[in-house]
């Protein structure tokens, strides 16, 4: 069975920092790209990181550009998105997906549709 777990979310407050994690079980996840969204109360899901799968190609939305970093540890089947410089308008429920062709496994697509195997989220609020 094919799951992706994120964990790691949080109440935490403005400037401060949290390292969310993306284990994967039922399938290896270094082998293929993994993505980073979000999505807030209102709002529509938007992507916020990715990384291909073997790291050379990593993107990040504008918005978290220098304050957060994607990684990923192939010997635990693990993406990471460590955040800092948290913001309130980071509040929201963040999941990882990979995509799971090998033909895109050296990018990270731009469309969320490219990615077919989903966690159910973490939640992050950033509030004092």
């Amino acid at each position: 069975q094919l799951q992706l777990v994120e964990s790691g979310g949080g109440l935490v407050q403005p400037g401060g920092s949290l390292r969310l994690s993306c284990a994967a079980s039922g399938f290896t996840l270094d082998y293929y790209a993994v993505g980073w969204f979000r999505q807030a109360p209102g709002k529509e899901r938007e992507g916020v990181s990715c990384i291909s799968s073997s790291g050379g190609m990593i993107t990040y939305a504008d918005s978290v550009k220098g304050r957060f970093t994607i990684s990923r540890d192939n010997a635990k089947n693990t993406v990471y998105l460590q955040m800092n410089s948290l913001k309130p308008e980071d509040t929201a429920v963040y999941y990882c997906a990979a995509d799971r062709s090998l033909f895109r496994r050296n990018v990270c697509s731009g469309y969320g549709t490219a990615y077919n195997t989903w966690g159910q989220g973490t939640q992050v609020t950033v509030s004092s």
